[in-house]
This record gives structure tokens, C-alpha cells and sequence, in this order.
């Protein structure tokens, strides 16, 4: 079911108790993770109407167009709810790197200082 009605999109999204919802940035040619970030109401709504990339900072309790200042932006391809509508994805077509560090992608080795485990091979 595709809705194309921002207010029915977002009467389905569960906010946790701070009226935040987590956002996956997935690059929508390749499928990679961009980055993870949170948004509430109104920058969910501006990314369904704008069709580019709102979310919510926390540390600058503020709404952040990403992109707005670095040029940078995140065009939307589509926006999906997980199983419990708790967690939205983002498929996006990004103008630039999605890292502050200028790194295409925020889990990628570059970005995190090589903060990446890779458990040992499981008995077959």
C-alpha cells in the first residue's frame, strides 16, 4: 500500500516518548547505509513534502534540512515504515557525502576511525 498523502504517512508513524522516530538513510542506487538520524513530526513532514531530507538534531534541538548548508542535500526516492512503524527508511538520491567528515557514508571505515568488529567465522 503506497500512500501519497503526507497526513495518512504520518498517522501511521509510532514516535517514541520525545516525539522522535529513527531514520535510516539508505542510497537508493547502491543500498547503502548512509547514515542513521532522528526526526520528529514536522521534519518527517517536510521530507515527504519537499521530497529532500529533514531531520531533527538533538545536540542543536533544532530541525536540520541536511544538506542545506554543505549543499549536500538527500533527495527522497521513497519513504517506508519498518514492521512496527517505529523506525522509517529513507531511500534517497544523495548530491554529495552524507558524513559531516566528507566521508560518502557514516559507517564507513574513513568516517569511523575503523570502529568496525567483524566477529569470528561461525562453525558451518
Amino acid at each position: 500500500m503506497a500512500l501519497a498523502d503526507p497526513d495518512a504517512f504520518l498517522a501511521l508513524v509510532t514516535f517514541n516518548e520525545r516525539g522522535l522516530v529513527p531514520c535510516i538513510v539508505q542510497d537508493e542506487a547502491g543500498g547503502e547505509v548512509l547514515m542513521m538520524a532522528w526526526a520528529n513530526a514536522e521534519a518527517l513532514r517536510l521530507t515527504l513534502t519537499t521530497a529532500q531530507a529533514h531531520v531533527f538534531s538533538r545536540s542543536r534541538d533544532q530541525l536540520w534540512h541536511k544538506g542545506a548548508t554543505s549543499g549536500n542535500v538527500q533527495h527522497v526516492v521513497s519513504v517506508a515504515l519498518d514492521c512496527d512503524h517505529d523506525t522509517v527508511l529513507l531511500r534517497v538520491r544523495p548530491a554529495g557525502p552524507a558524513c559531516h567528515t566528507g566521508a560518502v557514508g557514516c559507517f564507513r571505515e574513513e568516517a569511523s576511525g575503523g570502529a568496525t568488529f567483524i566477529p569470528p567465522a561461525s562453525p558451518a
